[in-house]
């Protein structure tokens, strides 16, 4: 049963044992919010602190969605099957289905419970870079993606398009007398990165491009063996977002009146060459390493990178860790995580 101090201001955490959730949890308990985190896993990562309640539950389950939100006064809705590209590519029915039923579940969940609300109550969905078109990433130097491009091409993959259809879902609440209770903030994440997240690249399809590099420059700093496989040309261009970045920016549009989809993340565009190769540089074998290029292997969009224009417009945000630093950090610790691992 949940308690709590009647004047604290209660978040819930869809996702919260998740890479960019626990993260997101640390960060609200260290505002002052006493958080509620929802998963179908255990918490990994984090300590749990008196003012953080964990439930273990199934969110595809539409009575669990409605105990979640009772009480809260906003929620933080980052539950999602989500992964790297050798997930995502391959898992088109599972990522639709599972992400739609938690979606829609949590709209009609804080529809429910917040219509007694003396001001509404605010949900913050993340959405993804993956909802803009393809065709409008198709060469390596594609311009910055605008938050109005969304809505012309296909998006990619499944994930991307069932982001842009809860997208819809959530804009909907706005205009409906039903819905209007409940104020929506859409954050579209571009590449989030940092420690304590999936790392294991031999093992697990959902590790993401810098988790990669690190897990494979930190294995062939351990034994040896430089030759290292990259997926697709290398050629493949992303802009990249360390995790303390991405949580003051999710924090500043929580707090913002601002209820249209935004941007996220960095706009400094790298190739995966150029990305490995920074792992090299943290790992200390720049001058040993050689990528080879497997151009069977998912390689995604040929190029993707944000405009933040918006973002900084309203949020009045600089990114502050740069893709060197925060790559030194994530190396740091999956390297730990290799050599325990090869031990």
């Amino acid at each position: 049963m949940k308690t709590f101090d009647e004047n604290s201001v209660v978040s819930l955490v869809t996702g919260a044992a998740g890479f960019i959730g626990h993260h997101l949890v640390r960060f609200l308990q260290e505002k002052g919010r006493y958080v509620i985190g929802v998963d179908w896993k255990e918490p990994e990562g984090y300590e749990c602190s008196p003012n953080f309640f964990n439930w273990n539950c199934d969110l595809r389950e539409f009575p669990n969605v409605v105990q979640a939100f009772d009480g809260v006064h906003e929620a933080y809705c980052l539950a999602a099957d989500m992964g790297g590209m050798g997930f995502i590519s391959s898992h088109d029915y599972t990522i639709f289905r599972n992400n739609m039923l938690i979606s829609l579940f949590s709209a009609e969940a804080a529809r429910v419970n917040w219509r007694d609300y003396e001001k509404p109550g605010r949900l913050l969905f993340t959405s993804s870079a993956c909802v803009y078109p393809v065709r409008r990433q198709m060469f390596a130097d594609s311009r910055p993606l605008q938050e109005g491009d969304a809505w012309d091409g296909h998006p990619e993959d499944a994930y991307g398009r069932e982001k842009l259809l809860t997208e819809s879902l959530y804009m909907y609440m706005r205009g409906d007398v039903k819905a209007s209770h409940v104020e929506v903030r859409i954050p579209r994440f571009h590449n989030v990165f940092g420690p304590e997240g999936a790392w294991d690249a031999d093992n697990d399809n959902r590790v993401k491009a810098p988790a990669a590099m690190c897990y494979k420059m930190a294995k062939a700093a351990i034994t040896g063996e430089y030759h290292i496989p990259i997926w697709g040309d290398g050629q493949q261009r992303r802009s990249f977002c360390y995790i303390d970045d991405c949580v003051e920016m999710v924090w500043a549009l929580m707090q913002s009146d601002f209820g249209a989809p935004m941007n996220i993340g960095t706009d400094r565009s790298v190739s995966v060459d150029e990305l490995a190769m920074i792992a090299a540089r943290c790992a200390g074998i720049e001058d040993k390493a050689t990528l080879e290029h497997d151009i069977s292997k998912p390689q995604g969009v040929r190029g993707r990178n944000a405009d933040l224009s918006l973002m900084r417009r309203e949020l009045k945000y600089e990114p502050q860790v740069s893709l060197e630093e925060g790559m030194e950090r994530t190396y740091a610790w999956i390297y730990d995580k290799v050599k325990e691992k090869m031990a």
